[in-house]
């Protein structure tokens, strides 16, 4: 016979199963739209492409070139020879979405 705490912990144990695999599988839809993300290099037709893509906004995409660093470039402890750059400014951009039921953005 089972009992219903047993029942109760079956049913919660699926159901979170089921939630984290759909994430996963949304995150993993991400990530390979993000490894399949056409690979540009950054030079002076780069602002017509942008002008000519629809809303004027590529959604992934891989930008490649040289970068200068601000002040100090910055040396990996781990692998010899490895440098990096710190981004100075992230744009993000929200979306607003009207909610009714609170009367806000």
């Amino acid at each position: 016979p089972i009992t219903p705490g047993e029942l109760l912990c079956l049913g919660s144990s699926l159901a979170f199963s089921g939630l984290f695999y759909y994430l996963y599988r949304k995150k993993a839809r991400v990530v390979a739209r993000i490894q399949e993300a056409p690979k540009l290099q950054v030079d002076d037709n780069l602002p017509a492409l942008v002008s000519a893509a629809d809303g004027r906004c590529l959604p992934y995409i891989a930008l490649e070139g040289i970068v200068l660093p601000a002040k100090a470039v910055l040396t990996s402890h781990y692998h010899e020879g490895l440098q990096g750059v710190i981004q100075k400014l992230l744009l993000k951009e929200h979306r607003l979405i009207w909610n009714s039921l609170a009367r806000s953005w």
